[in-house]
């Protein structure tokens, strides 16, 4: 029996891992994908200071660190079923059944899918899915794209997706609908957008950031450029919908429309733009399937992503010695998963090992890490985390 099991090898699960395991814990980790590293290996994009963050050098890096430090890693091992037993945990793996003394979950997040007309045929491509092909597989997704889903998520990808050499025609919205919901809804886009322009590439952006704190939504939403605003050179429509993706045995474009600031079709608009490829970008949500499946307490939080697993600032969950660390916890960046992984690592350490007082001090600093590791990320999914994270701590403090 280990001492940790650990579901997830991304950026939260191998950092937990090196802590555990440089504490003297016994620690294994396992992860459905053939390669350690989870989301990280999808992502490369330059940081203010000019330098590039390249997601496969860092997941190399925890990798080489977590086999040093003495960690197991099984890849191509799924998880399905998990029971609590009195000396700890049994997970069931499609690899046979492990036991651990304490479980960690850190199973990321993924994407939401937002149904449009001929979104089945092929060519069609979830966001994340392009950016894997790109940057982690080297594969070309296609000569030209129209990426349907404004926000921070798809705005990011869309310039990975422009330094691999396609060419990103457009960032448009889908059309209203009870699916779509509030992402087919300019006035609601723009008023997330103006919470976090703080962090745009573009002067322009920058100032509707301003102007949105000082005007309500829907008038920034009518002043709102319908040819758009480019980023990266990109045009960034949200008062375009689109209406259905066109092709037979491939997809050939997009038939699209103008809409007003609330959504509504504008009759007489509808064009259609040509491309071999379409990128679905409806945000992410926290994959805690395997939290649930043990019982552990939820929490619906719209800032983090969806439902989250209640918590505390350690990262211990409502069941005892269960824990939860980076995107399963809310959507953010991986340097914040990574963070959190730290403070998860010396948590169960200090719990297995009975030396709280000992570790104590570091857990704290792990702990201040994370918040400030927040505070300055590049990219924030969604504004008020802070804020929602202290709401959903004090939550736990009262189960």
């Amino acid at each position: 029996m280990r001492d940790l099991l650990i579901v997830g090898a991304g950026p939260a699960g191998l950092s937990a891992a090196i802590e555990a395991a440089e504490q003297g814990l016994h620690v294994r980790v396992v992860d459905e994908f053939p390669r350690v590293g989870g989301r990280l290996l999808g992502q490369l994009h330059q940081e203010p200071e000019g330098e590039w963050w390249n997601g496969i050098s860092e997941s190399e890096k925890l990798h080489f660190r977590a086999l040093t430090a003495g960690v197991d890693i099984q890849c191509e091992t799924s998880v399905f079923d998990i029971e609590q037993r009195e000396a700890g945990w049994r997970v069931h793996t499609s690899n046979g059944n492990l036991e651990s003394k304490a479980l960690l979950l850190s199973t990321g997040a993924s994407e939401i899918p937002i149904p449009i007309p001929g979104w089945t045929l092929p060519g069609v491509l979830s966001i994340g899915a392009a950016q894997v092909m790109g940057n982690v597989y080297r594969v070309k997704p296609g000569q030209s794209c129209v990426i349907i889903g404004a926000n921070v998520l798809s705005m990011a990808i869309a310039n990975e997706l422009r330094l691999c050499g396609v060419d990103v025609k457009e960032i448009i919205i889908p059309e209203l609908s009870l699916v779509s919901n509030k992402a087919g809804e300019p006035t609601s886009i723009l008023k997330s957008f103006t919470k976090l322009t703080h962090l745009a590439p573009n002067v322009l952006l920058r100032q509707l950031g301003k102007a949105g704190k000082l005007l309500p939504p829907s008038l920034v939403a009518k002043c709102y450029p319908a040819s758009g605003i480019k980023v990266f050179g990109i045009p960034i429509k949200v008062k375009t919908a689109a209406l259905e993706i066109l092709g037979d045995k491939q997809v050939t474009g997009v038939r699209t429309t103008k809409v007003t600031a609330l959504g509504a079709l504008i009759p007489g608009t509808e064009k259609i733009v040509e491309a071999d490829v379409v990128c679905i970008a409806g945000g992410l949500t926290p994959m805690a399937e395997l939290a649930a499946v043990v019982g552990c307490s939820f929490q619906y939080v719209p800032e983090l992503g969806g439902h989250i697993p209640v918590h505390s600032e350690k990262m211990q969950t409502s069941i005892p010695r269960l824990y939860v660390a980076g995107n399963i916890t809310g959507v953010e960046s991986a340097k914040v998963a990574m963070a959190q992984g730290k403070v998860a690592g010396l948590t169960i350490a200090a719990e297995i090992s009975n030396r709280d007082g000992e570790l104590d001090t570091l857990i704290h600093q792990a702990i201040d890490l994370v918040r400030k590791t927040r505070a300055e990320a590049l990219i924030q999914f969604q504004p008020n985390i802070p804020k929602a994270r202290e709401q959903l701590y004090k939550l736990y403090n009262k189960s």
